[in-house]
Formats: structure tokens, sequence, C-alpha cells
């Protein structure tokens, strides 16, 4: 709502840059009445420079829950006096208050300071400068171009040692644990662009291209390699991965037991066989359910490899002309690794 952009956003920059201060209050005026005291009732349509002219005046102003009127101006907010403030400013002591008693969304603009402070649920943010939060998010963004970078280094070993049948728990786990880390650095950048707003567009195209397959890889990997499968502990295990600590995502033990695997395994010498999720998701045009019976079928990626045109062909949903597919597929990805591998080396 606050983002670059958007009209409430000019209107808040209006009263910055005119360092007038100001109290603004977001939410059902009829539900918020019994906090208000004296005041002038307008009900107009909010527009960035109505929001500039009645800020001059002393008291709080509050908008509609999606900031298209300007009901009242000139407001004497009286929030509970019992709810815990560590504000000091009296304006934004109030603001506190009320975002505490309600479910508004309370906007503090610093008179001296030039300061804009968010107040949601009691929680407070301090809207930055966009320089400051746009080079923050190139930064961000040049971190996971690297982790992305050595993601797919990884993850090709991995594909590589899949069809060798060399996999160990230690490769799986490698890999598991950079495809969160990506993850998560993307979350963060998503923060960065949620407040840039119409500022963060291109931020938002090359996190996009950077992302690719990323998120699909990572279920498709815990689909490879949970001890005992199931679709509820798919669903768990994902999620827990999602909620771990960062010093739990970087304790290998930690990772082995939430596949399922005991956690004082040696993962470096432990052999894994993948059930061949990652490798046939890579396949284009393969529909889920028609790798969900292929994997039902044949249980691991190596008696995949090892059945005949037949056997594959027997499966539901695939037939001579899939079958064909999958095989030139399964050759292409041998080939492709084998020439990453090169380069990389």
């Amino acid at each position: 709502m606050v983002a670059p952009g958007t009209a409430l956003r000019e209107g808040m920059e209006n009263i910055l840059h005119a360092r007038s201060g100001g109290l603004i209050v977001i939410g059902d005026p009829d539900e918020l009445s019994f906090l208000f005291s004296g005041g002038i009732k307008l009900d107009i349509d909010y527009t960035p420079a109505f929001l500039y002219q009645v800020a001059k005046m002393d008291g709080a102003i509050i908008l509609n829950a999606n900031s298209t009127k300007i009901a009242m101006a000139n407001v004497q907010l009286m929030p509970d006096p019992t709810i815990l403030s560590h504000e000091t400013g009296t304006r934004h002591r109030t603001a506190e208050r009320v975002s505490k008693q309600t479910d508004a969304l309370v906007i503090a603009i610093s008179q001296r300071r030039e300061v804009v402070s968010l107040y949601v649920d009691g929680s407070k943010y301090i809207l930055e400068d966009i320089t400051v939060v746009l080079s923050k998010a190139n930064q961000a963004l040049a971190t996971l171009e690297k982790y992305r970078t050595r993601l797919d280094q990884v993850s090709t070993r991995l594909t590589a040692l899949e069809f060798e049948g060399g996999a160990t728990l230690h490769d799986v786990l490698t890999v598991l644990q950079r495809s969160e880390l990506v993850t998560r650095m993307a979350v963060e950048i998503e923060r960065y662009i949620v407040e840039l707003g119409s500022e963060g567009r291109l931020i938002e195209m090359q996190l996009e291209e950077t992302m690719i397959g990323a998120a699909a890889e990572k279920a498709a990997l815990v689909q490879d390699y949970l001890a005992a499968y199931s679709d509820e502990a798919f669903t768990s295990g994902l999620d827990q991965v999602g909620r771990m600590s960062h010093q739990d995502l970087l304790d290998f033990g930690r990772l082995a037991e939430l596949l399922g695997y005991d956690r004082k395994l040696n993962t470096l010498d432990y052999p894994v066989s993948p059930r061949a999720y990652r490798i046939l998701g890579r396949i284009p045009r393969l529909p889920k359910l028609v790798i969900a019976e292929i994997v039902r079928s044949f249980g691991t990626l190596d008696d995949l490899l090892a059945a005949t045109d037949e056997e594959l062909e027997a499966v539901e949903g695939v037939g001579e002309i899939r079958a064909k597919d999958i095989r030139e597929g399964l050759r292409r990805q041998q080939e492709l690794n084998l020439v990453d591998r090169y380069l990389q080396t």
C-alpha cells in the first residue's frame, strides 16, 4: 500500500518533504470511531494533494481500509493509555498503541527527523530511502546469482553420479542445503521488491530468471531421497526443511534426519539411489502423473535405465512414442552432464 508508485506513497512523500509531519490511520472508520475525539468529517476521494493539505492541520488523518477516501481529519486519537509503548514521542506512542488496540495500519511521519514509521499489530517498521533498498536488493541479487551458480554445479555433479550409480547421502544433502539457501535468499529479495514497488520491476525480472526451476528441483530432490516415501512424508519433509533454523540447515546430521535417515550416519560413505523424480521432471512435456506411474513401476533410476523398451511402454500413460521421448531425454541428460562436468573441471 505504501510502496513507490502508489498514490498513498506520493501523499506521504509530499508530507515528508514539506516537513509538516503527520499521523495517518488506515482502517474501517466505523470500527475505529471509539478512538476518535473531535475532528472534521470529510468523506472525500483520496488524492495525494488532499492528503498533503489536510496534514497541515493538527491531529490524525483517517483513511478508509483501501485508502481510497479521506474519512476524517484533525482527529485526536484516544487509545488505551495502559497499553505498553516503547516510543517516546507523543505521535509515535499514539501510533503504536492504536496499532496494538486495533487491526489498523498506522503511519507516523516524523516532522524533524524525516522518518516514516509503519505500525501493524504493534510491530514497527521504518521505511528506508529507495536508493538504500535498491542497493541492498542489487547486492542480495548478486549474492543469489553466485549461490545459484554453485547450486547448479553441485546439482550437475549429483545427476552425473546418479547415472553412474555412485551417489552418496552427502552429495544429496549438499544439493538440498544449497537449494534451501537459494530459496531463502530469494524470499529476502522478494521483500525488497515489495518495498520498492514500481521501482523494483527490473529486480523482480532478474529474480524470476535466476530462480527458474529451483523450487521444482528442490521438491523432486526430497521425493527422490526420502528414506520411506509417502505423500504425507514428502509434504512434511519439504515443510520442515523450509522451517529449519539457519544453524540446523548447516548440520548435515539434522538434514539427514529430516529425510528419515539416522543422523549419526557417515553421509560421505552412505550410498543412495534416486527414485528418478528429479531426472524425469527435466524431460519436456512429461506429465507428473506419468512420472509417478514410472517411479511406481520401476522404483529407482537404476531399474528404469535397465528396463527394456517393452517394459517402459507397458507403464500406464507411456506408450511407444512417449517411451522414445523418455529414452531420448535420459540420453540427452547424460550427455549434457558429461559436457558440464568437463567444463567445470
